[in-house]
């Protein structure tokens, strides 16, 4: 791909040694923020075997100094979920193997290296609903709508929905969506936990970039905390927990950048929490 437009209105650069291989997605860098865009708006972006594969690849292989990820989708949906018309009769071990592969993918998004904001509008359906849940800030627009439609295809989840899901919205939730088809508009995601963030429609990816370049100022060990061992706490028990919390925040704090930045706040050279 050439050099396109940015969120922002200025030519962007493609990132190097993506591009050519990942022809499923549109990759663009952002200083430190690498943009994902889901790029098969004939299919509303539906997800094929190719195209987690290329999702994997790309997660698999961010460059070294890319600091947060931009996901998003091309066209009027971010994604309508598994691409039917491109399954194929499997039996049970194959079946286990395509969720599992899945599964691997999505790994790659929430345990990767750095922090991954997800702009959602248009159908957030099935697989485009566990690919958001896999990443760590959601930012919905006005158009946004999600559905598990698994449960009224004779078919049940198969990428981490079931794990993922439940932890936003609760099971009872999730169970409803499944069983009766129920659709959540843009509000009821926000409400209920599916998104953090709720902008008007055609902001969602101003305001995506604008999170992911704030996220990609943390400082890296702290983002490695929060993305790997905070999402562990929350399942252990509270004396594990505490422990683990101990752990990590000691590594945290002795890290040369966290001790420059406090050092930094401690001389009044840092900006104090404030309501924006």
């Amino acid at each position: 791909m050439g050099e396109h437009t940015s969120i922002t209105g200025s030519p962007v650069v493609p990132a190097d040694g993506l591009t050519d291989a990942l022809d499923l997605l549109q990759i663009s860098r952002h200083g430190a923020v690498l943009h994902l865009r889901l790029n098969r708006p004939a299919k509303r972006n539906a997800i094929s075997d190719a195209l987690i594969a290329q999702l994997h690849t790309a997660f698999l292989h961010l460059p070294a100094d890319v600091r947060a990820v931009l996901v998003s989708g091309e066209g009027e949906h971010f994604c309508a979920g598994l691409d039917l018309s491109a399954l194929v009769q499997r039996d049970i071990g194959g079946a286990v193997l395509h969720s599992r592969g899945w599964h691997a993918a999505f790994d790659a998004v929430q345990f990767g290296r750095v922090p991954v904001v997800v702009v959602l509008h248009g159908a957030v359906v099935g697989g485009g609903l566990e690919l958001a849940a896999a990443c760590h800030i959601r930012v919905a627009e006005d158009s946004a709508y999600f559905g598990l439609p698994e449960g009224q295809r004779g078919i049940f989840v198969g990428g981490g929905g079931s794990v993922r899901i439940p932890r936003l919205i609760g099971v009872a939730r999730m169970t409803d969506m499944m069983l009766t088809g129920r659709v959540y508009d843009a509000d009821e995601g926000e409400r209920y936990g599916l998104v953090q963030y709720r902008v008007p429609a055609g902001e969602g990816l101003k305001k995506g970039l604008e999170l992911a370049q704030k996220v990609a100022e943390a400082a890296p060990m702290t983002a490695f905390a929060v993305m790997h061992a905070l999402p562990r706490i929350a399942e252990q028990s509270p004396a594990e927990g505490l422990f683990t919390e101990s752990l990590m925040s000691a590594v945290a704090a002795s890290t040369p950048e966290a001790q420059e930045r406090l050092g930094a706040f401690l001389k009044g050279k840092a900006a104090k929490v404030v309501k924006s």
